[in-house]
This record gives C-alpha cells, structure tokens and sequence, in this order.
C-alpha cells in the first residue's frame, strides 16, 4: 500500500497534468501568463475592388501605406464577399452571416435584434468599441458600441478625420475595437476637400476592360482613385499614431472594402471585380511570416469568428462563418473549397447567386429578362453615359455590352484560371459539363440548407433603367430572399 508521501504527490503530479492539458486545450502555454487581447482597427473602403489597389497589382494607384501593410503582414488573393452591395455587405460581415440569412439582404434594410453583431460580443468581453464614419446598418446595431462618431462634419468628406482622435481618446485601461468605415471611394466624389488631387487623368488611371477609354472615363477614374489614396493616407496616419503610442505590436489592423467599383460592370455583379475585395491585415505580434500572400478561399462571413477568436471573445450561436485564425499562423493552409454570394436588390430588382471555388465561377439568375447595368450612381455616371452612347453607335466590345443584355442567360459557368474577367460564358461547353453539374449541386445544397428563396413579390426598380429617373414605385419594399423560409433564424453554414 503506498504510503501518505507517495499518495500526495501522485495527488500533486495528477493536479499538474489537468492544468497543463488545460492550458493546451485553451491554447495557453503553462507556466506563462496569457497573452493579452490584440487591439483590434478594422477599416472599411467604400466600393473599391482588389485590383485597384496597388499591392494587388494596379500600376497606377498610390496606396503605398496599404502596400506597406501588405509587406509587414499578409495580403490574401481570395477573399471574397457575400454581396457587392454596400448595407447588405457590411450587415453580412457585422454578424458572420449570409445576406439572406440576415433578414437585411437589400441595400438600406436594418439588421433585426436577435442577431449577434460581433463587436457586441467584443464589448461584453472588456473590449472599448468604436465606430467612425459611415453607417447603415440599422438603429439595433448601435448596441455594439461604446461610441459611435456619423457626422459628415466631424468625419470629413471622405469619413476618416476622427480615426486619429479616437484612437488618442479612447480609455488606456483596456483592449479597443474600432470599426473604422470610410465614404471613400463612394460616389459622388469630393469636390471641396483640403486632400491633394494626384491621379492625372491622362497618364495615372488604368482602363478596365468593362469601361471606354475616354476623356471623361478618365476622369472619373482618377477622381476614384484619388478617395482611394486618401484613404490610404488616413490609414498611414493612424499606423504612425499606433507606433507612437508604443501599442502597434500586439494591434490588428485590417484594410478591406465592401463591394466593387462604383462603375458598371463591377458594384452589384457577382463576376470578380465586385465580389472579390482587398483584404490586408497586419498584426506584429502574432503574424511571423511578414510579407506572406495566402491564396486559399475566404468568404467575408469568417471574418467575424475570426476576430471573435483573436479577441478571446464569443463564440457566437448565429455565425455562419468559420474562423480562418491559423491562416494568420500558416498562409499556405488550405481553408475554404467555396464561397457564396448574392445579387439582391440594390436601386434595381435582381436575384442571382453564385458558387466561387479557385478555379471555377458558376451563378444562376432568376431575373434573367433584367439587364445587369449596377447601381443607378454607376449606371448614370460619366463613364456609363459614355458607354450608352457607344452603344447606340454599335462600338462597344462584348464584355463592354455585357451590362445591357437583355434577356441575360439564366446560368453563367466560367474557368477562371484563363478568364480572370469572365468574359467568356463556358455553360454550354461540353468539356465543362461534369464541373458544371458539380457545382450546380453545391449551390442548390447551399440554398437549400441556408434557406435561401426567391421572393415571388420582390422589391421593385426604384428608377429607370436608362433614364435613371425615380418611377412611381420608388420607395416601395417587397418580400425579402430567404423569408418565405425565415431564413434569419437559421444558422447552418452550408458546404465548406
């Protein structure tokens, strides 16, 4: 029989494994103290694609603080968002969930209660939360934070001039999460603004292959471009700020935006160049592989647990989205196989839906009688005028008349890995006929599973296609996606 010193420290050796399987469970080295939160900067551009970015590839632009970004942290190549629509967008970040899943799946439809906004859950967990600049997510949303700043007279034209001063003011005492959301690069442009004007319009835009190449496409251009490079002044600002308060090495800081260019073909499409957004994020202390480019698939929903995980904070019941946290740790990981998005009302009717893996696009559209020609800032703008007119003159190219076809094929299937821009239409290919009914599949799980439906009274056009004149029925709201099936009280993630 063992005697009473043997018993004690069997007692003792039995005590020390529980604590050291523990800590290994929660992920915190025994014998150390736990690393405290990051500070968490997420900062929002408005309507900008990745490739309008400089890191990302664009000659042109002058974002040399995001690229900067890019090289002390990880840029990722394929992040992707749920809708290239500015409300429906943010609201789907906000909570980690499906645009139809959210019950806000139109542009200027508030969130309901019942959902977790994840800087809330931030806030519940000792996080000081802040949000700056623009806002349309609804009035329930304010929950989620301490202080919220909205006043175009405070924020600036562009919405960034209270970054610096909240993040001076804020209280020392604890761990802070900023929502940092520009106007930049949002139509109309700022036309009284103290921000120099670099981007000469002859020589410093690059032409997408969806618009003209004219002298007032140009000019649009580089007036885009120049709400880009303020933003990125604005964010160098804030970056030399969080070195000189000695708090930059364990503060996250992510640069993204919501939706594509404000220019047709791009805001509101489910092609690339308005889904797919920027997405850099730097993060000294728990980043090692600087300068690192993950390629592997991310949908905007997983930002949420993500930052929830890094904060310590939650977990949420109603995210949908899947944390990608140790691709922080490892770039090369392979995460997600798809991505979803939508095409809901945004000015316009519309109902599309899409599946993204790598290598492929494929989308179904039940509104295929409707042309595709975005929003009505886009569809009126300098560069849209100058497309209609060409049009009348028949000297667009395909991709250019895109926009105003009319019926519009009910299915898209695209192999991206030689057709970036999703010019050619591969559905009726038969060397694609297996990939197109995998996917196929997949989207019609992901519907059916998130409780996805068409509206079969749906919210009308606000304006004309053409004209862009308000029709009578502006103002008027249908029956949202997803209610039929009261897709806001589901919570399952679909295929991964």
């Amino acid at each position: 029989m063992p005697d009473n010193f043997t018993i004690t420290m069997l007692r003792y050796l039995f005590t020390l494994f529980i604590v050291s399987i523990t800590h290994v469970v929660l992920g915190e080295p025994p014998n150390r103290a736990p690393t405290p939160p990051p500070n968490i900067i997420f900062i929002i551009g408005d309507d900008i694609s990745a490739e309008d970015i400089g890191c990302y590839g664009n000659p042109r632009i002058r974002t040399p603080n995001i690229d900067r970004m890019a090289k002390e942290g990880i840029k990722f190549t394929n992040f992707y968002l749920t809708a290239s629509s500015c409300s429906p967008s943010r609201t789907s970040i906000l909570t980690g969930r499906y645009p139809h899943n959210t019950g806000a799946a139109e542009l200027h439809t508030p969130l309901p209660a019942h959902l977790d906004y994840f800087p809330e859950l931030m806030k519940k967990a000792g996080y000081f939360t802040a949000l700056s600049g623009k806002f349309h997510e609804g009035p329930n949303t304010r929950r989620a934070y301490d202080v919220m700043v909205t006043d175009r007279k405070l924020v600036g034209e562009g919405g960034e001039q209270q970054w610096v001063p909240l993040l001076q003011s804020r209280p020392k005492d604890k761990p802070f999460f900023f929502w940092f959301a520009a106007f930049d690069a949002h139509r109309p442009w700022s036309e009284v603004d103290s921000f120099p004007q670099p981007h000469n319009p002859g020589t410093d835009v690059t032409i997408p292959p969806t618009l003209l190449d004219t002298k007032s496409t140009r000019a649009d251009l580089a007036a885009y471009y120049n709400e880009i490079g303020r933003i990125d002044r604005y964010l160098g600002e804030l970056q030399r700020e969080l070195e000189r308060q000695g708090i930059a090495d364990n503060t996250i800081i992510i640069f993204m935006a919501d939706n594509g260019r404000p220019f047709s073909g791009s805001k509101t499409r489910v092609y690339d160049t308005g889904m797919r957004s920027p997405f850099v994020i730097k993060w000294p202390a728990g980043i090692k592989k600087t300068g690192a480019v993950c390629e592997s698939m991310v949908s905007s929903i997983d930002l949420a647990p993500t930052l929830l995980q890094a904060a310590h904070a939650g977990p949420s019941a109603t995210v949908q989205g899947v944390s990608f946290f140790e691709l922080l740790k490892n770039p090369q990981k392979k995460f997600r196989n798809y991505v979803f998005s939508e095409h809901n009302w945004h000015d316009y009717a519309a109902y599309e839906r899409a599946v993204r893996t790598k290598d492929y696009l494929y989308l179904i559209n039940l509104r295929p009688e409707l042309t595709n020609e975005g929003p009505i800032d886009a569809n009126q703008s300098p560069s849209a005028v100058d497309l209609k007119a060409a049009r009348q003159e028949g000297a667009l190219t395909s991709i250019q008349e895109d926009i105003f076809r009319a019926p519009r094929p009910p299915a898209e299937f695209f192999d991206v890995r030689t057709d970036s821009i999703q010019a050619k239409n591969l559905i009726d290919d038969p060397a694609y006929t297996q990939k197109v009914d995998t996917l196929k599949k997949v989207l019609k799980q992901w519907q059916d599973e998130t409780g996805d439906t068409f509206p079969e009274n749906g919210t009308p056009d606000w304006y004309h296609r053409d004209t862009g004149k308000p029709l009578p029925a502006k103002d008027q709201r249908g029956e949202m996606p997803g209610a039929a099936k009261n897709a806001d009280q589901i919570n399952k993630k679909g295929p991964f």
